[in-house]
């Protein structure tokens, strides 16, 4: 049974095709005019996924080798994102379905992302813990069983990829400001300025960065643009090793709530290599299994969401043509 996934929820446009065994392409067309922002302008994003949308769907078909008689059913991300951007995908999808006579699945953007795991992982079993970290969301999640979910802990305001791209500009390094930061903490001591961990309580899993924007932002303005531009990849490490001190061990906590052995992590900002080994080393202390998709999956993409709906259409669970975007959608 082939399905072809539609991504739009935020400035990136993807078509993917699964067959139920293996992902037979997963074409993603990132919208490069927001650098010039430092940040993702919805409008502009809208308006590239009217123009991407049906080249980036052909070319996802071409790639798989497959005609469109073959798809059996079609897979969106319909919350949470972008509302325009969201219903520039559903939109497609919708009309595709009606055209082809076959299914339509409404899928939920976060559960895309757990769903990567499955992808990459296919020996992964529930019950474990998945850490979704990118940059509109931060939470913890216990996955029980497939579609059977319970969410432990969530940011509070700034998610930490959003922290990540609004220091990134603060720090004049560009957007994305996650792979810039991160390229730049490379030659940085981590332990140079000791930013703070927001901790929230003994007993909360949720997460704030936005105390620790605002601490960067105040050191910065403390020893002026001359010390700021000689002490960057200090400023950048010790900013980035905070946020992973943060996700690394609320995640781990959680796994321990939780009573799992293993954990995962999703989202554009698991592709973080400091992220990765501090998680590694908490798991290995720990004695916990720990996952992580390839880059190609943790970052928006529809392979995610083909495979999550191939899931619900095996189990005859559809969507009616009247599902409208949710920019707010919970798991």
């Amino acid at each position: 049974m082939i399905v072809l996934g539609i991504e739009t929820s935020c400035d990136d446009t993807s078509a993917a095709v699964f067959d139920g065994k293996a992902l037979r392409s997963n074409v993603v067309s990132t919208q490069l005019v927001h650098r010039n922002f430092g940040g993702v302008v919805p409008e502009l994003a809208s308006r590239s996924h009217v123009q991407l949308i049906l080249p980036v769907i052909r070319q996802a078909l071409e790639q798989a080798g497959i005609r469109r008689s073959e798809l059996k059913g079609i897979a969106v991300t319909y919350g949470p994102g972008l509302a325009g951007s969201l219903l520039i995908g559903l939109s497609a999808a919708k009309a595709m379905a009606l055209s082809l006579s076959v299914p339509f699945i409404g899928v939920n953007h976060l559960e895309g992302h757990l769903w990567a795991n499955f992808l990459a992982h296919p020996e992964l079993d529930p019950p474990f813990v998945t850490l979704i970290a990118s940059g509109g969301h931060t939470q913890l999640v216990h996955v029980r069983e497939r579609s059977d979910y319970r969410v432990m802990g969530r940011t509070r305001d700034d998610a930490a990829g959003e922290a990540f791209d609004k220091v990134g500009k603060l720090l004049k390094l560009g957007f994305p400001g996650g792979p810039v930061i991160e390229r730049t903490a490379k030659s940085g001591n981590p332990k140079a300025i000791v930013f703070p961990r927001a901790r929230l309580g003994e007993q909360s899993l949720d997460f704030s960065f936005s105390g620790l924007k605002t601490a960067v932002l105040n050191h910065v303005q403390t020893i002026g643009e001359e010390e700021t531009a000689r002490n960057l990849p200090d400023i950048a490490a010790s900013f980035q090793q905070a946020v992973v001190d943060v996700l690394v061990q609320k995640t781990v906590e959680a796994a321990g709530r939780a009573g799992v052995r293993s954990i995962c992590l999703a989202g554009g900002v698991a592709v973080n290599q400091a992220l990765q080994d501090r998680m590694r080393e908490w798991a290995e202390r720990e004695k916990i299994r720990v996952f992580f998709p390839p880059p190609a999956l943790c970052a928006d993409n529809a392979g995610m969401i083909a495979a999550t709906g191939h899931y619900y259409l095996e189990r005859r669970i559809v969507s009616p043509m009247t599902l409208a975007p949710l920019p707010s959608l919970n798991l």
